[in-house]
């Protein structure tokens, strides 16, 4: 893995750290949703995160990270910018308290 991928890594790890640390007092769904800034700010990263998975990071760096899934974070990104049908509040609440944490660990063995 490059300099150049690391680096990348290094953002979308900075990102899941900002929205992590945006929910550190919220202990529900209903919580969440109660601080449309919160919210905001949250989807914002989520968003980065899915456009640095797919447009900034080298296909070889994927492959050597392959128990991420680089293309679900891409489709999260999706979902949001173009609003298929809508963003749905219980989806982000999940992958925030679901997904990043794991993703935030996997992404450390490599940095």
């Amino acid at each position: 893995m490059d300099n150049r991928d690391k680096k990348v890594l290094d953002k979308i790890l900075q990102h899941i750290n900002s929205t992590m640390s945006y929910c550190e007092d919220c202990n529900s769904l209903q919580d969440f949703e109660a601080d449309s800034m919160r919210v905001e700010a949250c989807v914002f990263n989520l968003m980065q995160i899915g456009e640095l998975a797919k447009t900034s990071l080298s296909d070889e760096a994927k492959k050597q990270i392959a128990n991420i899934p680089w293309n679900q974070l891409y489709g999260m990104r999706n979902r949001i910018v173009h609003g298929y049908d809508g963003v749905e509040m219980t989806i982000v609440w999940d992958t925030i308290v679901e997904d990043l944490p794991v993703l935030k660990e996997e992404l450390e063995k490599y940095l």
